[in-house]
């Protein structure tokens, strides 16, 4: 019998295997693939809904509002689920149809020509399906775009075909990353108000800041990925500020209770957008804010196993130079200032190999 393979070995993983690679502090153990006969569900624990309209409509107060309510959400459990924000919900509609053209009527060789590769702290392009993460084999191909990826008359040189594998596909994802950088100031304006700091503190840092919007296409599940163990992503803390994820059509996601150990099955409205904060804000938080576990699991209604599932994550940076620090009024800092980039790669070295991290020769 041949030796398992390290991603095989992944299927019967925990995070604690990896906690060298973390750079705050994460003393939650978990599983980083559901085990049907091993796993814990909270069913009555609700992520809090927030409308935007009171920050766009309501005025002073209205931003307060939103303010204390997105924080609590955020710092209850790190998930919060925005409507009012006002991106059209059609584009999320035919984004799903869009994504499907690219998986489904592009070759694999086309695709392969954009593999991704290391371009400041964000690994960019084409990642083949079980080969996201030197972890896991995920059952889900991934495709991410950082800013540069589209024509934002910020690059001289930009030429759509280093990027895209057709033009009308960034004309179309460009309207969608820009209403969501729409999205930004508002919602870190609103978690610094929460946290009794000046609201405009990161105003200019996150102005045509940098991020990652990735195009996540997981096909239908066949007999044999379901009888192999796999997940189709396992289970992580995204490493970002925080991440706008549009609801999806197809369930899966999943999000970690810490406080009881149990998986809680999210189920957001259609057109509504899944935000949570990542590793970069827990670290700026001095872990008020925490970066919270979720994962992506088979359906539990196996009547959509021949359904392809499709999310459209945008996570949200700071440019590699920044310089993560704990805020004002978050306590005695438990952490030393940082570059963005070597926090960021510490820990994604985690999924793409030690020689991922700054300063690895």
């Amino acid at each position: 019998m041949n030796a398992l393979s390290e991603q095989e070995k992944g299927i019967d993983a925990v995070n604690q295997d990896f906690n060298k690679y973390d750079q705050v502090n994460k003393e939650q153990t978990y599983r980083l693939v559901e085990k049907t006969d091993a796993e814990s569900f909270d069913d009555e624990y609700q992520i809090k809904t927030c409308d935007m309209r009171q920050y766009f409509e309501g005025g002073g107060a209205g931003k307060a509002r939103f303010a204390q309510e997105l924080g609590e959400a955020l710092e209850g459990i790190g998930f919060a689920i925005l409507t009012g924000h006002g991106v059209d919900p059609q584009w999320y509609a035919e984004a799903e149809r869009k994504v499907s053209e690219i998986f489904e009527h592009t070759s694999y060789e086309e695709r392969m020509k954009f593999e991704a590769q290391r371009i400041g702290s964000v690994n960019q392009g084409y990642f083949p399906i079980k080969e996201t993460t030197i972890i896991h084999p995920d059952l889900v191909e991934g495709w991410v775009f950082c800013r540069r990826a589209f024509d934002l008359g910020e690059e001289a040189n930009y030429q759509v075909s280093d990027f895209w594998p057709n033009a009308s596909y960034e004309a179309f994802f460009r309207k969608i990353i820009q209403a969501h950088e729409g999205l930004i100031l508002p919602i870190m304006q609103s978690i610094l108000r929460y946290l009794d700091c000046d609201i405009h503190l990161y105003d200019k840092a996150l102005t045509a800041t940098n991020f990652g919007f990735r195009l996540n296409y997981y096909p239908p599940i066949t007999q044999a990925d379901d009888d192999s163990g796999a997940g189709r992503m396992l289970g992580h803390e995204d490493v970002d500020l925080f991440t706008l994820l549009p609801a999806q059509s197809i369930e899966g996601l999943q999000v970690l209770n810490r406080k009881n150990g149990k998986w809680i099955r999210l189920h957001a409205e259609t057109g509504s957008i899944i935000l949570n904060t990542g590793d970069y804000m827990q670290r700026m938080t001095n872990d008020r804010l925490p970066s919270t576990t979720h994962r992506v699991s088979k359906p539990s209604n196996r009547n959509t196993f021949d359904k392809a599932r499709i999310s459209i994550p945008m996570a949200v940076y700071v440019w590699e130079d920044e310089i993560l620090e704990v805020l004002p009024n978050c306590g005695r800092p438990k952490y030393e200032p940082i570059r963005a980039e070597k926090f960021h790669t510490a820990i994604t070295s985690k999924y793409y190999g030690d020689d991922y991290a700054e300063g690895v020769e």
